[in-house]
């Protein structure tokens, strides 16, 4: 059986739909979830919110529902957040910088990726590796890739002083562990994108964080940077989960960043990729990415999801020689991560994931019906 193999020393808060009733706030304690949904705090905002949020999950009261790893039927995972916007950076990472230049400087294709990967490397090589965004060194860089041609508004945001925030699906719209995600029938070329999403509130304060699949249409955006919401934003596009780990004594920011995430995709045609993504080898700290998105230029009232970004860019050829990795339909995308459990979801067309229809006024009926507001 698969589950989302949490740590039980963590402190964990999650969604999740119990049939006939609606969705749940839970906790994890001693390998069962417990329901600790109530009027003080009927939303994960409204938890995130609360100065002492890990506090309060941890001493909550609740129903004993089943055990993390045995969902019944009448119960399924949601994605942990609900009334948050989902944010993301892109271009965190040198490694995955310079694939989003070989991206746009192909157009979109991939039989023309491996000639332009070649190129690129002997003009580039590694020495965007340890520059610090925005800094001399970085300008001076800059200036000799304008030089050799090779300028991109990706390297722009990935060693400029301003980094990449953009709105990868609205608020409800994320689905869980366990769930289909989608890719846009349009896209011929694509893969997941392994990646630590902060839970922050409306204050700026980074309350916990959990695994995300920010689903990366390599050709559309590859096309132009104009059409990255088309490439970002589409029904079952975004994965969170399986629970966010709230910051406690012994879970930090440092824990997030110094983590390795693992990636593992099986095909049904027997393809396995695996790669990694370490965060200790991000160009821009997660706490500036936090700054760079909320402040005085900018509020969320409801707080905010904010994928990190991710170094993983897969190379690796699945059919032809030379076109790179691709997703097939029915593969099976695991994200783990030792401290914050993993994420497993089945690849589809977002035309056949099931449609979002629950949004927040729906949510607001359901709790009222409930008497939680």
């Amino acid at each position: 059986m698969i589950h989302p193999d949490l740590d039980p020393s963590g402190t964990w808060l999650g969604r999740v739909e119990r049939a006939g009733t609606g969705p749940a706030l839970v906790t994890l304690r001693s390998g069962q979830l417990i329901d600790i949904t109530s009027k003080a705090a009927p939303t994960v905002r409204d938890v995130l919110e609360r100065d002492d949020a890990a506090a309060y999950v941890a001493a909550a009261e609740g129903e004993a529902l089943c055990a993390n790893d045995a969902l019944p039927g009448s119960i399924n995972w949601l994605a942990p957040c609900d009334l948050q916007p989902v944010k993301a950076c892109g271009v965190t990472f040198a490694g995955s910088m310079v694939e989003r230049v070989i991206e746009e400087q192909a157009a979109g294709n991939p039989e023309r990726a491996e000639g332009i990967r070649a190129r690129v490397a002997i003009k580039i090589g590694d020495s965007l590796s340890n520059i610090t965004p925005g800094s001399d060194e970085a300008a001076r860089v800059k200036q000799a890739l304008i030089a050799e041609g090779l300028w991109s508004q990706y390297l722009e945001v990935g060693i400029g002083p301003d980094a990449e925030v953009f709105s990868k699906a609205q608020a409800l719209s994320s689905v869980g562990f366990g769930a289909e995600i989608g890719l846009h029938p349009i896209s011929q070329w694509n893969n997941p994108e392994p990646e630590i999403v902060l839970a922050v509130n409306s204050r700026g304060e980074i309350q916990g964080a959990t695994l995300g699949n920010d689903v990366n249409l390599r050709d559309v955006e590859g096309r132009s940077a104009l059409l990255l919401s088309k490439a970002k934003d589409n029904n079952a596009s975004c994965a969170i989960g399986p629970m966010i780990r709230l910051f406690d004594d012994d879970y930090t920011l440092d824990n997030v960043r110094n983590a390795e995430l693992d990636l593992k995709v099986v095909g049904e045609d027997g393809f396995v990729l695996e790669g990694k993504s370490s965060m200790e080898k991000i160009s821009r700290d997660p706490a500036d990415l936090v700054r760079q998105t909320i402040g005085r230029h900018h509020q969320y009232p409801d707080g905010f999801m904010l994928f990190l970004g991710t170094l993983f860019a897969p190379t690796e050829d699945r059919d032809a020689p030379g076109q790179g990795f691709t997703h097939k339909l029915g593969d099976v995308v695991t994200i783990s991560c030792r401290e914050l459990g993993q994420l497993t979801n089945i690849v589809r067309l977002s035309t056949e994931c099931p449609p979002w229809t629950f949004g927040t006024a729906a949510l607001m009926r359901n709790l009222s019906a409930r008497n939680l507001l």
